[in-house]
C-alpha cells in the first residue's frame, strides 16, 4: 500500500455517536441534557444537538461543532419542556458538513411530529430510502437516521400509535441502532437485537424522572443512578403512565461492539458490571505478560493509553510515567495552519516531554494501530524528544477488517493491519518493537465470554450480514439527494 493512503485518514477509530434522553416534570431538561451530551462529547465533535416537547409542541436546535459551541445561556432557556433528548455526532454515512445531517432528526407526518437520535449504522438504508421514495416522500439529509425517522412516522400513521410505527419499524431496519425518541407526549428508547452500541437505563434522584443514556458516565454528570441496560430488541416508553418496556423484535445474538472496552468509552463507564478503566489496565497488564519489554519507562498515548500503562508498569515492574503532554481543549479545528507552523511539526494534540523520555527506552502503550499515520508520527516525535528506544505495545489484536455498524473503517484497503504484517507495520511506524493483544487476552480482560461481543474488525465474523451497496462507503447516499 502507498503511504499516502494511510495518512489521508485520522489514526483512531471514529465512533459514530453519543445519545441522552430526559424524561422529568419538575426539572430544567435542556440543562440536564447539556451535561448530558457533555459527558458524551468524546463520542462525536461534528454536531450537537437538543429537542425537547412540553406536552404539545416541540422545539428544537442543532448545530455543527462541539457541545459549548452549539450551546450558550441563552439557548437553554428557550428549549422549555419536560421532555428531551440530545446528541452529539461523528458522521458514519453522509456528510459532516451538512446541518440537515445534525441530530436530533425531525418528521411530521400528518398530526404526529417526533425527533429521534440515533447511534450506530444501518446496513440497510439505501433499500429503505428507496421504498419511502417510491410512496412520495422526500428527504432533506442524507442519514440513516432520517430513514429512520421517516419509517417510524410512516408506520406510525398505519398503526395509529408510536409504538406501533416503532415496533413495525424495528422489524425492517438491520444494523445498530441505540435510539432516543421523543413525540410531544411521551419519551422513547430502542435498541438493536444483538445490542451493538451501548445503551443505559438511570433515575434522576428522589425519583424525579428518568434518563436513557450512551453510557454511565452521563448519567453520573446528572446525578442519576443506573438501573440497567436497555435490552437488545427492546423498546421503552417513559411518560405519564410511567415506564413501559416490551420486546420488539427478538434479540439475537448479543454483540457489543468490544471496542466500546478498547477505545470509545469513558475510563468511568461501567458495561457487563466492570469499569473501563479496570478492563484496560488488565489489558495492559496481559500484554506485559505476553510481550514483554527491556526498558526504562512505560508511558501512554492519553487518555484511552493511560490505564494500559499503568497497568503494563504494574505486571512489568518498569516504572509508569507521563512522556506526552495532551491538550484537552482543542477538539475539532477547522483552522489550517500556515506553511510555517506546517514545517514545525505543530503539535496540536500531543506534545513529548523531553525531560521525561531524554536518553531512556520507552515502552508505549496505545489502544489500536488502525491506519498508521499518527502513529508512524508519534514515534519520530519520540526519537526527537530524546527517546533511544520505542517499544509500541498495543491493547487490541491488528484492526484487520472495516466496520458497517458505526465506526469509520469502511474499506479493507485503509486498514494497515489488513495490508502489512507486524513487522512490515513495526517498520513503517518507526519502532525497535511492536506487539499486539491477541483476541482472548482483550476479551478476558473485560470479565465477559468472547460470545457477548462483536469482534468482527478483528475476525471477519460479522453478526449482521452486510449488503454489497453497504460495501461501497460512506457516501453512498450522497449522489441522491432530494429536497
Amino acid at each position: 500500500m502507498d503511504d499516502w493512503i494511510l495518512s489521508e485518514r485520522p489514526e483512531a477509530p471514529e465512533e459514530a455517536c453519543g445519545v441522552f434522553g430526559v424524561y422529568a416534570p419538575d426539572e430544567q431538561v435542556s440543562r440536564l441534557i447539556y451535561f448530558g451530551l457533555h459527558a458524551l462529547q468524546h463520542r462525536g465533535q461534528e454536531s450537537a444537538g437538543i429537542a425537547v416537547a412540553d406536552g404539545h409542541t416541540m422545539t428544537l436546535r442543532k448545530e455543527l461543532g462541539l457541545v459549548p459551541q452549539v450551546f450558550k445561556e441563552g439557548d437553554l432557556d428557550t428549549l422549555e419542556g419536560h421532555i428531551g433528548i440530545g446528541h452529539t455526532r461523528y458522521s458514519t454515512t453522509g456528510s459532516s458538513s451538512s446541518w440537515e445531517n445534525a441530530q436530533p432528526m425531525l418528521s411530521s407526518i400528518g398530526p404526529n411530529t417526533i425527533a429521534l437520535a440515533h447511534n450506530g449504522n444501518l446496513v440497510n438504508t439505501v433499500e429503505l430510502r428507496d421504498k419511502l421514495k417510491g410512496v412520495g416522500i422526500r428527504f432533506r439529509s442524507t442519514t440513516d437516521s432520517e430513514v429512520m425517522v421517516t419509517l417510524i412516522n410512516h408506520f406510525t400513521q398505519k398503526h395509529h400509535a408510536i409504538r406501533g410505527g416503532i415496533r413495525e419499524a424495528m422489524k425492517l431496519i438491520t444494523g445498530a441502532y441505540a435510539v432516543v425518541m421523543m413525540s410531544e407526549e411521551a419519551l422513547y428508547a430502542f435498541r438493536d437485537p444483538n445490542g451493538v452500541r451501548p445503551l443505559v437505563l438511570g433515575t434522576l434522584p428522589a425519583g424525579a424522572g428518568w434518563v436513557i443514556a450512551s453510557e454511565t458516565c452521563a448519567l453520573d454528570i446528572v446525578g442519576a443512578e443506573f438501573v440497567r441496560d436497555v435490552a437488545p430488541g427492546e423498546l421503552i416508553k417513559i411518560s405519564s403512565a410511567g415506564i413501559e418496556s416490551e420486546q420488539a423484535v427478538e434479540p439475537g445474538r448479543t454483540a457489543l461492539c468490544i471496542f466500546e472496552f478498547v477505545y470509545f468509552a469513558r475510563p468511568d463507564s461501567s458495561m457487563y458490571d466492570c469499569t473501563l478503566y479496570e478492563a484496560r489496565q488488565k489489558m495492559g497488564a496481559a500484554i506485559a505478560r505476553s510481550a514483554p519489554a527491556d526498558a526504562d519507562l512505560v508511558i501512554g498515548v492519553p487518555d484511552s493509553g493511560t490505564p494500559a500503562a499503568t497497568g503494563f508498569a504494574q505486571a512489568s515492574g518498569i516504572p509508569y510515567g507521563e512522556g506526552l503532554a495532551k491538550n484537552r481543549y482543542v477538539g475539532r479545528t477547522f483552522i489550517s495552519p500556515s506553511q510555517m507552523l506546517r514545517q514545525q511539526g505543530i503539535k496540536l494534540k500531543l506534545n513529548p516531554m523531553k525531560h521525561m523520555l531524554a536518553g531512556k527506552r520507552i515502552v508505549v502503550v496505545d489502544d489500536s494501530i488502525v491506519r498508521g499515520n499518527t502513529t508512524r508520527k508519534l514515534v519520530a516525535l519520540l526519537r526527537e524528544a530524546g527517546a533511544t528506544e520505542v517499544h509500541m505495545r498495543i491493547t487490541s489484536p491488528p484492526v484487520a477488517w472495516p466496520c458497517f455498524y458505526g465506526i469509520d473503517t469502511d474499506t479493507q484497503e485503509q486498514l494497515i493491519g489488513a495490508m502489512k504484517t507486524v513487522d512490515e507495520i513495526r517498520d513503517h511506524i518507526g519502532a525497535d518493537t511492536l506487539a499486539y493483544l491477541s483476541v482472548e487476552d482483550m476479551v478476558a480482560a473485560t470479565g465477559a465470554p468472547a460470545e457477548s461481543y462483536c469482534l468482527a474488525c478483528f475476525t471477519g465474523d460479522y453478526p449482521v450480514e452486510i449488503p454489497d451497496s453497504v460495501r461501497q462507503g460512506k457516501m453512498a447516499l450522497e449522489s441522491g439527494v432530494s429536497c
